[in-house]
């Protein structure tokens, strides 16, 4: 399995970091494929919802309705655990990476550490 461009396999602190990035990626990936779904009459009333519920300022744009409607969604749609998560990901690799957008080497790079 190589989890880098250059075909390098981190090890270590390194794995750990891209392995975290991996899952992140992921659970951003199934919150974007969620919000897909939605029409923005929907994106709306989340957004109400994290208004009310949370006692967040109202909207002032789409984007900041966008941003509600993720956090709202975020603290109620079940992702697995990171251990979960990586103890799949390590038997099927595969079956994950059809799901990662890619941001998990933006992550790695403004982090430095790979």
């Amino acid at each position: 399995m190589t989890d880098l461009e250059d075909g390098r396999r981190p090890v270590g602190e390194d794995e750990d970091a891209v392995l975290r990035a991996k899952y992140l990626d992921y659970c951003s990936a199934q919150l974007a494929d969620l919000l897909l779904y939605l029409s923005p009459d929907e994106i709306f009333l989340l957004a109400e919802k994290a208004v009310r519920s949370e006692g967040r300022p109202q909207p002032g744009s789409y984007m900041q309705m966008m941003q509600m409607a993720t956090i709202w969604l975020s603290t109620r749609v079940t992702l697995p655990p990171f251990d979960v998560w990586l103890e799949d990901y390590r038997q099927n690799p595969e079956h994950y990476e059809t799901y990662l957008m890619g941001l998990w080497e933006d992550e790695l790079e403004t982090s430095g550490d790979v």
